[in-house]
């Protein structure tokens, strides 16, 4: 399914011609009671922390409790519908990642469509991933890595998070623009993908660079480069795949949205708050422990950036034929 530019432009100036004054009267005094952020996965993983920390700010800033309902379920389809569905009138809000712009291709029949119906307020962050081997492959850099790849075509084996996941899609990105062979395998999660990773009946991966970084120093798992488009400062000797690699950029990212038609003075108002929050140091701090940086901007920022990753991201599902499991 494409999206185009054209589309989220159109629906961003029909967002700006409704009346002015019904507007202002219902985002006048907001919030006047507690807020729900609804998170489409676990607790304990890195966008509930996310939304947990905006979360906690916006509740010091605006003086109501911002409170995070956790749905997971669908790879986050359960909480982006729940939102969908929920009064336009900023109680709701919905932490939206990188996952939702996968599934507007991994799903068919979607009851909803995230460019068309979730409002964009502000993007939090982005996060890196790493492409990381077993020590026991001979590779020391991606170029050798392709070279042993393509030398011993399809006996390499790719751990993934699970089907249309973000290791495996970042990894068939890799594997389409280098035109290597190497089979997915499928875990239930990162954390037994890494297992198998450093015990070595998996060879490669593509993880976030937040559940990895731990294993690379300790030296259990080699990085051969980070999937950002610029290094990192946490390992600033480490390449990026895009220098051997030409376009290749894969990242992470999270952002705050809202059922589509909430009021614009809500959504600037909370796109103030949230980027005063990623000016400020010990927030970045917070989230440089969580291994991402903040990518500050405005509403029409952040829908941009979701239609690009849509349309991209999509383009790479498609060619893979990548099926949820």
């Amino acid at each position: 399914m494409r999206l185009p530019r054209r589309r989220f432009l159109h629906l961003a100036a029909g967002a700006a011609a409704l009346p002015a004054v019904s507007r202002s009267t219902r985002a006048q005094g907001y919030p006047m009671r507690p807020v729900r952020i609804v998170v489409g996965f676990a607790a304990g993983g890195a966008a509930d922390i996310t939304a947990r920390l905006i979360g906690q700010w916006l509740s010091e800033r605006l003086g109501q409790p911002f409170v995070v309902e956790n749905r997971p379920g669908a790879a986050g389809n359960i909480a982006t519908e729940a939102v969908v569905r929920s009064t336009a009138d900023g109680y709701t809000l919905l932490l939206v990642s990188l996952p939702q712009a996968f599934n507007a291709t991994l799903y068919d029949n979607l009851n909803f469509d995230v460019v068309r119906d979730i409002a964009p307020i502000a993007s939090i962050n982005r996060a890196p991933g790493v492409m990381e081997v077993n020590p026991s492959v001979p590779a020391k850099t991606v170029p050798e890595f392709i070279a042993y790849a393509k030398a011993n075509p399809g006996k390499l084996n790719m751990a993934s998070a699970g089907s249309g996941s973000v290791p495996h899609v970042y990894g068939e990105l890799f594997k389409n623009m280098t035109g290597i062979d190497m089979t997915a395998v499928h875990y239930r999660g990162s954390a037994p993908g890494l297992i198998d990773l450093i015990g070595g009946q998996v060879q490669v991966m593509f993880d976030t660079m937040s559940s990895s970084i731990e294993y690379i120093r300790a030296g259990k798992l080699r990085a051969l480069a980070v999937t950002t488009a610029t290094r990192l400062e946490v390992l600033p000797d480490l390449p990026t795949v895009g220098d051997f690699v030409r376009g290749y950029e894969a990242s992470g990212w999270q952002g705050i949205g809202a059922p589509r038609n909430t009021p614009a003075e809500i959504v600037d108002r909370l796109n103030k708050e949230v980027n005063v929050a990623l000016a400020d140091a010990n927030f970045k701090a917070r989230l440089a422990t969580l291994g991402s940086a903040v990518f500050p901007g405005s509403p029409a920022d952040f829908g941009k950036l979701v239609v690009e990753e849509t349309e991209k991201w999509g383009n790479v599902i498609r060619a893979a034929n990548i099926k949820p499991e």
